[in-house]
């Protein structure tokens, strides 16, 4: 891997649920962003879920920052809360014209799936005291750098390219001093 080549030993990850990322770095200590894993939640019921189903998932997911979460309870309640909301989230919708089949409450049963797949890697933060939980100052430094590039408008892509690997290799944007 060309950041260990580097001399970077990496002692695990923290990311928002997309495979690519677990799987570059196989073998190593995964943790999916609780604000991600939050995000997709809310894709699925909205901040102001209108069934009973959604009220519960979205509280369900908000359990994850409580300071003294629970991984054991954690998953009895999401399984409690399939079992208890399974046949709404598998009823289909037929298409009157078409006759086509489709999920009744696709976002939510989306939310559902996403949450059971990524729900191993929810509290890899407990293992190690060391590994963030989210993803926030790492977003932080590119909001950062969002701003830096936004002063150069104009830039073509190829300078920006140059800008950023220049910014992150020296780890800042101030300039060094000079020694006398």
């Amino acid at each position: 891997m060309a950041l260990e080549s580097l001399g970077y030993h990496i002692q695990s990850v923290t990311g928002d649920g997309f495979g690519g990322i677990r799987t570059a770095f196989a073998g190593i200590p995964f943790q999916m962003c609780l604000v991600h894993m939050e995000r997709i939640v809310i894709r699925g019921t909205t901040r102001h879920p209108k069934t009973e189903a959604g009220v519960a998932l979205l509280a369900l997911v908000r359990t994850l920052f409580d300071t003294h979460a629970n991984k054991h309870v954690f998953y009895r309640r999401l399984q409690a809360y399939w079992h208890h909301y399974q046949l709404f989230l598998n009823e289909r919708t037929i298409a009157p014209i078409s006759g086509e089949s489709f999920w009744t409450h696709e976002e939510l049963r989306k939310a559902v799936m996403s949450l059971q797949r990524l729900s191993p890697y929810l509290f890899t933060y407990q293992r190690d005291a060391r590994i963030s939980k989210t993803t926030n100052a790492l977003e932080g430094q590119f909001s950062h750098l969002k701003e830096v590039l936004a002063i150069h408008r104009g830039v073509s892509r190829g300078h920006k390219e140059k800008m950023i690997h220049t910014i992150l290799l020296e780890s800042t944007i101030a300039p060094k001093e000079e020694s006398h």
